[in-house]
């Protein structure tokens, strides 16, 4: 996350943005939201473009957002909160694993 301190994004949780079926979520710092969204293609690069809701320290917030695949398989976008900040960044496939803990 250009522009924030290094240990800002996973300062709660650790940061993540998840797409699944249309629907989404994600958490960094003290914010989360949850949005459902479009996809389509920027171009030649798949891409979606969202309304999001969610809270900021225990306050109701909203927004729009947006995110286009890159070549190298990561996610660059920016989430934008109502009357607030532009939040680019920059997100990168984690590994799963199936066993559970």
């Amino acid at each position: 996350m250009r522009g924030y301190e290094d240990d800002y994004a996973d300062m709660v949780e650790s940061a993540y943005i998840l797409f699944e079926n249309g629907c989404g979520e994600f958490a960094f710092g003290c914010v989360t939201g949850a949005f459902a969204g479009g996809a389509g293609r920027q171009g030649e690069r798949a891409a979606v473009a969202f309304d999001w809701n969610g809270n900021d320290e225990g306050d109701a917030i909203c927004g729009s957002g947006s995110a286009e695949l890159q070549a190298d398989g990561s996610l660059q976008g920016e989430i934008r909160i109502r009357r607030g900040d532009e939040i680019p960044f920059i997100a990168r496939r984690w590994s799963t694993s199936s066993t559970p803990c």
